[in-house]
């Protein structure tokens, strides 16, 4: 498959520009495949998976077929959601940059109707839709399909598993039948191919072959993890590389549930996403992540299409995916733009073939590894901070920081060199963080046994803090740890193990923070109730407890 230059391509000076401007010089293979079959009239079909570029494949020459003096609906692209239109409309935007006259409408759920409807009477050429709210305002007579003569259907798989087929029949009966047809989708059904011979005229077929499919800059990896161990291989997978966003891929909207909950517990900036969160509370989870709110994007396969973030470090399957091309499609989240990414996937057992089968479908090689020792992750965290400080010494512009150093130097005394000061402030910056390894340490193949909660930590050099306040009173993980933290200024990372009870909650903190946030919660509140905060008491005797293994008691002061 040949590649092509956009400058080679029989586009506008306009849309030229607009390209150039956003970065792209050479088009990806999809593009290079599918924007002169487009311009040229044809109707097409094009297999690609997320990230490839399909957007601008029939984005460019959408705005070349529109005439702008005509105000009136030309374009019509329907999305299977409400994120993945505005996207699409924000691509739309970028490429029009240069353009005039020519006005792109995007029009979906959960924006007032009334709004649309005014815009609609304005006029628009391009409208960006779900099928739901385009088939709202059919309905309403709102919008007309007479003038439609290009339509394109995003995510066409997706939509089908939405169920939106008799929609997409119902709007494409609604356009005239001389329209040109365009359709993408990652996967190539049965149900898409009778769906595109009903309503595409001729097609040409563009697939990315599958040697293809995967990104060259992304690293592959898979550990050899049982179960019950996934977690903390999640966890040292984070500490080792520390990236600045990462989307863990899970398979069932509970497990992404169970991850979020158990993440927040250690410390970490983690949110899911799944299909039983309302659109709103999906916005609201995307904004936090594209802002780097939260760190750790947990998510499902379904409710991950359509999302667009350019600056994702690392991926990994916390469950091997259930179908060889979500590997695929879930990988494609990082190494975008030209940087590089890294997807780790954990395995065990019989999934050994499974995986096997995945890198004969995606042409990679998916490299064994053991995970990061303590040792590793150590040399890790000090070769990135080694890495930053090369980068800051290369960017110059360090006379501010040389008078600190100076003054420093002069407060010491003849006794104290630079060397002595550096290493002061690379143990400011990495104590804490080698400490916090050092207390997390965990042996993966020890037994998973059930441990009653009782005065002792999970971990040495932890202490176990009570806190009477639980279930009951809406308490969460991420509430103690902003509460823990918030008050005392200590990492939320170094916070251990949390396990919350129906009317209590024990914590396990740092020995070194404990008095501290002991001094600091004394009389507190947390989500606006007022809290004690103690060292945690021991366990009653076995015979005294119930048969649910919770004491029949509370737990009597620790000596």
């Amino acid at each position: 498959m040949t590649e092509r230059k956009f400058e080679d391509m029989p586009i506008s000076p306009a849309t030229l520009r607009a390209v150039q401007e956003m970065g792209f010089e050479e088009a990806t293979p999809i593009q290079s495949e599918t924007i002169p079959l487009i311009l040229n009239g044809k109707d097409v079909i094009g297999q690609s998976q997320t990230g490839s570029g399909k957007t601008a494949s029939f984005a460019i020459p959408c705005l070349e077929k529109i005439d702008p003096a005509l105000r009136q609906i030309q374009a019509l692209i329907l999305c299977p959601t409400r994120e993945l239109a505005i996207q699409v409309s924000e691509e739309f935007r970028k490429l029009l940059k240069y353009h005039s006259g020519i006005a792109v409408l995007p029009i979906y759920g959960g924006q007032p109707i009334n709004r649309q409807i005014l815009a609609l009477k304005k006029g628009a050429q391009v409208i960006i839709g779900t099928p739901g709210r385009v088939m709202d305002h059919m309905r309403r007579h709102t919008l007309k399909m007479e003038t439609v003569c290009y339509a394109v259907l995003d995510e066409a798989d997706e939509m089908l598993d939405m169920g939106f087929r008799e929609d997409i029949e119902t709007i494409l009966s609604a356009t005239p039948k001389e329209r040109q047809t365009v359709m993408f989708s990652a996967t190539m059904s049965p149900e898409i191919l009778e769906l595109s011979k009903q309503y595409l005229k001729d097609p040409e077929m563009v697939k990315i072959n599958r040697k293809e499919l995967t990104v060259p800059q992304i690293e592959q990896v898979y550990f050899d993890v049982k179960e019950r161990d996934k977690l903390e291989a999640l966890c040292r997978l984070i500490d080792s590389y520390e990236p600045k966003l990462c989307i863990v891929f899970c398979n069932t909207k509970k497990r992404v549930d169970d991850v979020v909950e158990q993440l927040l517990s250690r410390g970490y900036f983690a949110d899911g996403l799944h299909g039983d969160l309302k659109q709103a509370q999906r916005d609201r989870v995307m904004q936090k992540f594209r802002s780097g709110a939260i760190e750790i994007l947990v998510a499902t396969d379904v409710a991950a299409r359509g999302i667009d973030v350019d600056d994702v470090d690392m991926v990994v399957n916390f469950d091997l995916p259930q179908d060889e091309e979500y590997y695929v499609h879930r990988i494609g989240r990082t190494g975008r733009a030209g940087k590089t990414g890294k997807a780790f996937t954990f395995c065990a057992g019989r999934e050994i073939y499974q995986l096997r089968d995945i890198m004969r479908y995606a042409n990679t090689k998916i490299l064994r590894q053991k995970l990061p020792t303590l040792t590793d992750m150590e040399a890790t965290k000090t070769s990135l901070f080694e890495e930053k400080v090369q980068t800051i010494i290369e960017a110059g512009d360090l006379a501010k920081y040389a008078a600190i150093v100076e003054e420093i130097l002069s407060r010491c005394g003849e006794e104290v060199d630079v060397v002595d000061v550096a290493a002061a402030l690379v143990k400011l910056e990495l104590g804490e963080k080698l400490a916090s390894m050092e207390n997390k340490k965990n042996d993966l193949n020890a037994p998973n046994h059930f441990v009653h909660p009782s005065a002792q930590p999970k971990e040495d050099g932890m202490v176990r803090l009570f806190v009477n306040a639980g279930k009951k009173n809406q308490i969460r993980a991420k509430d103690i740890v902003g509460a823990f933290a918030g008050e005392t200024g200590m990492p939320g990372k170094l916070i251990g193990a949390i396990e919350i009870f129906d009317e209590f909650t024990y914590v396990d903190v740092p020995y070194t923070y404990a008095k501290e946030i002991l001094r600091r919660m004394e009389g507190n509140k947390i989500k606006g109730r007022k809290v004690n905060v103690e060292r945690a008491k021991k366990v009653m005797p076995r015979q005294n407890r119930k048969k649910d293994g919770r004491s029949s008691q509370h737990h009597v002061r620790q000596e």
